[in-house]
Formats: C-alpha cells, sequence, structure tokens
C-alpha cells in the first residue's frame, strides 16, 4: 500500500532514540520529508545520521528541550524556514519517572506534566497555523495503554498520560471541521531504552535481574513478548498518512494485547 507520505513534511519530536526515532525512520522510508528534534544533540546527530544512510533522505535534525516553552515555536519555525509547509506533528517525549504517590513532590508532578502534556499542548498550538494550510494535516500523541489500565510504580505516567489523551480526543472533535486528524497511540511494553531503564528500577525493587524482570512482563502479553520500536513506528506512520484519512479521534493501543480489558 503507498500511505500517500511522499514529500509530506513530519515533525517528530523525542526522536533521537526508541520510538520516536523508529517513527522518523519509516516516515523517512516513506519518502516523507522529516524533521526531528531530542533534548541531547549528540543523539540526535547519530540518529540523523542513521536514517540518512539507511533511506538516502536528507533529515532536519532541531535539538532542544521539548519541556522549554520556547522550544515548540523553534521548532516549527525551523521546519517552516527548510521546508516550507508542515503536514505530520508527532508529539512524544520520554515519559516520567517512576515512584509511588508517597514518594513524589509538587516539583515531580511539575515536571511531568510539563513533560507530558505541556509540551505537547505548546507544540501543537505553534504547529496549528501551519498544519490549517495543509491538505493533509495530521497529529499524533504518543501516550501509553497505562491510561487504560495503570501500571504499578508509575503514577505519574498513569495520571498525566491521561490528560493528553483528553486533550487529544477533544482537538479531534474542535478541528476536525478544518480537516486536521488527531490521534493518540497508545503503546504497551516495548524494546526501548526507556523501557529497559524501567526494568532495571523494578529489578533493583525486587532484588531480581532486568531479564527476569522483562520475561515477566513480556508474559502479561498474549503474544508472549514485548513489542519492537519498527511495529509501532509502522502503526504511527500510517495513523498520520493520507491512507488513514478517514481515522481521526482514535486512541489506539499497540500493546500486543496487554491490555485486558473490553472497551
Amino acid at each position: 500500500m503507498d500511505l500517500g507520505l511522499h514529500n509530506k513534511v513530519a515533525l517528530v519530536t523525542g526522536a533521537s532514540r526508541g520510538l520516536g526515532y523508529a517513527t522518523a525512520l519509516v516516515l523517512s522510508q516513506e519518502g516523507a520529508r522529516v524533521a526531528i528534534n531530542s533534548r541531547n544533540a549528540e543523539a540526535l546527530q547519530k540518529a540523523v545520521a542513521s536514517i540518512q544512510e539507511q533511506t538516502g533522505h536528507t533529515v532536519l535534525a532541531i535539538p532542544g528541550d521539548i519541556t522549554a516553552p520556547e522550544t515548540a515555536q523553534t521548532l516549527v519555525q525551523e521546519v517552516i524556514s527548510t521546508y516550507g509547509q508542515l503536514d505530520i506533528v508527532i508529539a512524544n517525549a520520554g515519559g516520567p519517572p517512576p515512584g509511588s504517590f508517597a514518594s513524589l513532590d509538587d516539583d515531580k508532578w511539575y515536571a511531568a506534566i510539563e513533560l507530558s502534556l505541556m509540551s505537547q499542548v505548546r507544540l501543537i498550538r505553534a504547529a496549528l497555523p501551519y498544519l490549517e494550510k495543509s491538505t493533509t494535516p495530521a497529529v499524533l500523541t504518543v501516550t501509553s495503554y497505562a491510561v487504560k489500565q495503570p501500571i504499578p510504580n508509575l503514577i505519574l505516567s498513569n495520571s498525566i498520560r491521561a490528560a493528553t489523551v483528553g486533550l487529544t480526543k477533544s482537538l479531534a472533535l474542535e478541528l476536525g471541521h478544518k480537516g486536521i486528524r488527531f490521534n493518540s497511540i497508545l503503546p504497551g511494553w516495548t524494546e526501548t531504552e526507556r523501557v529497559i531503564e524501567l526494568m532495571r528500577n523494578r529489578a533493583e525493587m525486587n532484588g531480581t535481574t532486568i531479564e527476569e524482570e522483562i520475561q515477566k512482563q513480556a508474559r502479561e502479553s498474549p503474544l508472549g513478548r514485548m513489542g519492537k520500536p519498527e511495529e509501532f513506528a509502522r502503526v504511527a506512520a500510517f495513523l498520520v498518512s493520507p491512507a488513514a484519512s478517514y481515522v481521526t479521534g482514535v486512541m489506539l493501543q499497540v500493546d500486543g494485547g496487554m491490555y485486558k480489558g473490553l472497551l
């Protein structure tokens, strides 16, 4: 299937590694002109080099901390200055740290809100004037299946990502008349650097090894394994593509069946 992404311009945040990197790679493979962002400039350049080597397409690197209020506007303006248009926004950021309710003070809550909600609010706000000019505008927020099935010791993610899902659904309803589609992917446990960090935290708490914790978590999926970043990325590329032109307001689990509910 031709997804219709050739020459579409996509901005992907949190893209130096993990789900963001994998998504940027698939978009570039599909012919999109891609800009990627990360606060780690060195890691970002390595990601750009890797994508360009695999696809032969130029990728724009825009370093910056997405939690800083001014960064969203900077990212969008860099994209417009380079490519002259913006068709796709994938609002992705690393998740907040683990912890129980009693262990988290106000500063940690506010930092998590900036990372997992306000960074997406600001990015969408900055991109909106240019998305309105696109013939195929699409926004994808990256959240977690934790918004449907809370994950132990991840109360920040469980709580704040639910707000992002509310934002995404609300924008799909509010801006649908302008042709802008808003969807969210709720990934389950996927083999990324962040997940390895979380497994390390669990291993320290439980007196086990990282490998044991990975195996334990994988058993919660009917498929018996964690996902791979490229499996997430293929779904993401479809959702933001013209091939999914009648899909909006969807909160889609890409979790290998880990979510056990009906709705």
